[in-house]
């Protein structure tokens, strides 16, 4: 009767986060570029939308409102993108394209903050504050701008055209 001898080994590897904290956060995202580019758009986005929703003495109600109504929205769609990358919900949910829906918002908020600045500037009458509130809507323009090359470059970058058989 021969007897066989069969030896299991166990290996255990940990893997540190690419971020300080590791766990549950990734902090580390705000210093990346995408990172810093989110959180400039968020902060001229809440400047603009700010100053043209405190100026006294607006001359065309409708068009600041679309103005406030664009900056808002899209200031909170990417503050919803910033927070999803901090708490890292994009690899919790995999069901949609993350990339292919940010370069989308992206796309659409360029054009329209863009026509809303211009909007309020033309509307503006010399009012400092509704001044402001334009430029900073076309500082946020050239940051979704940014933005959406960046993006465009990930999401619709080269394809291989050829498959290895």
């Amino acid at each position: 009767m021969s007897h066989t001898v069969v030896t299991t080994r166990t290996t255990t590897t940990t893997t540190s986060s690419s971020s300080a904290d590791g766990g549950f956060l990734n902090l580390g995202y705000i210093r990346t570029f995408p990172g810093l580019l989110k959180l400039a758009q968020v902060v001229t986005l809440l400047i603009a939308f700010l100053c043209i929703h405190c100026a006294p003495g607006w001359t065309d109600l409708s068009a600041f409102r679309y103005f406030e109504v664009v900056t808002l929205w899209f200031l909170i769609a990417f503050l919803i993108f910033l927070l999803m990358y901090i708490l890292r919900l994009q690899s919790k949910i995999p069901c949609i394209n993350w990339t292919l829906t940010e370069f989308l918002h992206y796309a659409v908020g360029t054009i329209l903050v863009f026509i809303a600045s211009i909007v309020a500037a033309v509307k503006s009458g010399g009012h400092s504050a509704l001044v402001a509130g334009s430029v900073f809507g076309f500082i946020a323009t050239f940051l979704l701008a940014i933005s959406l090359w960046t993006s465009y470059k990930v999401t619709c970058g080269s394809q291989p055209t050829s498959a290895a058989v």
